[in-house]
């Protein structure tokens, strides 16, 4: 195991270094289902400097022209289905958002390992960029089966994203209202589709390198330990989670996935959906980076890793919630309640301050 992570870190590492203060390298998703049949996809958005989200509704019928290699004219298209989702940079594209099918597609930083496809010049007309493959694929497809066909029929190329001054590396996840997942990963060059069973995602390195890493950990059990006999001594376990000794806890992509893979999977069912939503959110609260706790130095300046948002999707009900580093109360827009029929993009804003309100004369 730690030949292999060492290898990866050959890899890993010169991404870091070449990326600096602009990553994001500690997203993390989750899948839950709770017992009413709803499917819960909730997530984590980390980076180094604040992205300015917030949330957008996109229209039916609303175009886009997508961005072919060397910031040439690419793929146009219509969003056949509206959306409700977070953006990036004041950007009319989603980053992680939920259309009105129940098809939800999250954007998940891969340094180190995303290439994308080589893109002729007669083909910039069905080509798209990195970051806009997210929006077509939400405006365009009902399902994941439908995604997976969308997304082999267009071509992602290197194409520098003019407000991060580079090829921003991503790999995707989808998930629909039938608890179906993929992950789909650009690497050599070539488009690579993962079914994701377990309905956890993080960053680098490839997906199936992370579901093989599991098998490190197959000894983790929400049960406590039942202690041992060593040579007629009793060794008891020391308190509350022995089962969980061995699991790891720092802030690394392959620690998160497996971490997520633990509590998501051990997680006691919930009823209904709001139940999931809420019990997402509380999992969630295991990757929450606070400001100082994942640092990097960038040309002498200290920079910061945290958690800008979490996002929780209800892909049965349509809902789709967040909660920012700012403020922890947990908003909801409801895609039911929307106008996809308006001619532009409308805009709700993430922005505000954590409000504590004060019950100290309410004691009765």
């Amino acid at each position: 195991m730690l030949r292999l992570f060492r290898s990866c870190l050959k890899f890993v590492l010169p991404a870091l270094l070449t990326l600096g203060a602009t990553a994001a390298l500690a997203c993390t998703g989750i899948t839950l289902r709770p017992g009413d049949g709803s499917v819960i996809f909730a997530r984590t958005m980390e980076f180094g400097t604040d992205l300015q989200s917030n949330v957008i509704i996109i229209p039916r019928g609303y175009s886009f022209e997508g961005t072919a290699p060397g910031d040439k004219p690419g793929m146009r298209w219509k969003s056949e289905y509206g959306i409700v989702g977070t953006n990036a940079f004041d950007e009319p594209l989603v980053a992680d958002g939920l259309n009105e099918k129940g098809l939800h597609v999250g954007v998940f930083y891969f340094p180190g390992f995303a290439k994308y496809q080589d893109v002729k010049p007669e083909d910039a007309d069905r080509s798209l960029a990195p970051w806009e493959l997210s929006t077509y694929l939400l405006g365009t497809c009902s399902s994941v089966d439908e995604a997976v066909e969308a997304a082999n029929n267009v071509l992602v190329g290197e194409v520098v994203m003019k407000k991060m001054g580079f090829v921003p590396p991503l790999h995707l996840i989808a998930t629909d209202a039938t608890g179906k997942s993929v992950v789909f990963e650009h690497v050599d060059g070539n488009l690579t589709t993962h079914s994701n069973q377990i309905g956890v995602m993080t960053n680098s390195p490839q997906f199936d390198w992370h579901l093989t890493n599991l098998s490190n950990y197959v000894n983790l059990t929400a049960q406590n330990s039942e202690g041992m006999d060593l040579a007629g001594k009793q060794i008891e376990a020391l308190g509350q989670g022995s089962g969980m000794l061995g699991l790891p806890g720092d802030f690394t992509p392959p620690s998160r996935f497996v971490r997520a893979v633990a509590y998501s999977k051990a997680a006691l069912p919930v009823k209904t959906a709001k139940e999931g939503v809420l019990q997402a959110f509380h999992i969630l609260n295991q990757f929450d980076i606070p400001k100082g706790a994942a640092m990097a130095n960038e040309k002498g300046n200290e920079v910061a890793d945290y958690t800008l948002w979490t996002s929780a999707a209800d892909l049965t009900n349509l809902r789709h919630y967040f909660r920012t580093y700012e403020n922890s109360q947990i908003r909801m827009v409801d895609l039911k309640q929307v106008d996809f029929d308006a001619k532009d993009i409308k805009t709700i804003s993430m922005r505000g301050e954590e409000v504590i309100p004060d019950l100290s004369k309410t004691a009765k």
